[in-house]
């Protein structure tokens, strides 16, 4: 297996070649600094040792060659737009089958498209997996909420082994993403991924080195399983979304008002409304309570078989 590439034109002198250009409309913004992608792929702790690493939005693929420069065992990126195939081909042939390219949207393809010849089996994956990608702003979010839930019911390439993701985001949803309990970027971003990863900005990526210059800088957030025992009950993540989603929606209440306004709504809630007030401080605010006591409350939800649609 080939994990040296062989001499290629730079990415820059592809840009220039095809003609290529960041299209707005799918939030595309390149990096064509080969160092700042190196960095990317050092603060993953990708190695020969990796057995797959997907890569979503490639684009005219510099981040894909530090990728693969790592020696990662197979690289496979997930393409929508169809101007960077030509290139991303010739990169995959320059590789010998151990880079694939799946075109389509990253929200929609099948996880048994993208494993494809890979032949990866649960018992083989001693070192982690890794999704990795400069994500379109406009997708980002729905991206990372999809894959919390495949993660959570331990569905496609997550139910393989452990699987690392890291994602370039807006500097503002990395806030929030790593935000803890009493600050202001403390959101339901926050708690969705942490209840059930290890969530920390491993690198700040300057808007002066993207072509063209977004507005904002960009964030490398890292998101590891958790370590330690989970608190939330497998079953639990869609409840633990909906009684979130509930508190955050009235932010500026208190958790007590929101919670017996619940009671009110939903008659089965009245019934642990003690119980609930010796898990949760009813004075506070939602963005000041712990992860860890929103999965406890949305365990007990969901093992009371209370469900809150509203």
């Amino acid at each position: 297996m080939i994990t040296t590439l062989p001499r290629l034109p730079s990415v820059r002198e592809i840009v220039k070649l095809y003609g290529l250009s960041a299209k707005s409309q799918l939030s595309q913004n390149f990096i064509l600094d080969k160092n700042i992608t190196d960095k990317i792929v050092r603060s993953a702790q990708l190695s020969n040792q990796t057995p797959l690493v997907i890569e979503i939005g490639p684009g005219p693929g510099l981040l894909t060659r530090s990728i693969l420069d790592s020696g990662a065992q197979h690289v496979v990126a997930i393409e929508k737009d169809d101007r960077f195939i030509p290139t991303l081909t010739q990169l995959s042939e320059a590789t010998q089958g151990r880079f694939r390219i799946v075109q389509g949207n990253a929200l929609q393809v099948e996880y048994q498209d993208i494993l494809g010849s890979t032949f990866l089996k649960k018992e083989q994956n001693e070192e982690p997996m890794h999704i990795m990608g400069n994500l379109p702003f406009n997708v980002a979010s729905p991206l990372l909420m999809q894959w919390l839930h495949q993660s959570a019911g331990q569905q496609g390439l997550f139910g393989l082994g452990d699987v690392w993701m890291t994602l370039m985001f807006q500097k503002e949803v990395g806030e929030r993403l790593s935000a803890k309990p009493s600050t202001e970027q403390r959101g339901r971003l926050s708690i969705m991924a942490q209840s059930l990863c290890q969530v920390n900005t491993v690198y700040t990526v300057p808007s002066t080195v993207f072509v063209p210059r977004p507005k904002v800088d960009a964030s490398v957030v890292q998101l590891k399983p958790r370590d330690d025992v989970l608190v939330l009950k497998r079953d639990s993540y869609k409840t633990l979304e909906d009684i979130v989603r509930y508190y955050f929606t009235k932010r500026r209440k208190t958790v007590g008002h929101s919670t017996k306004r619940l009671a009110k709504q939903i008659p089965e809630v009245k019934t642990i409304l003690d119980e609930l007030e010796t898990m949760i401080d009813f004075k506070a605010r939602p963005e000041d309570i712990s992860t860890d006591v929103f999965c406890s409350i949305a365990n007990l939800l969901h093992e009371k078989n209370i469900i809150i649609q509203l």
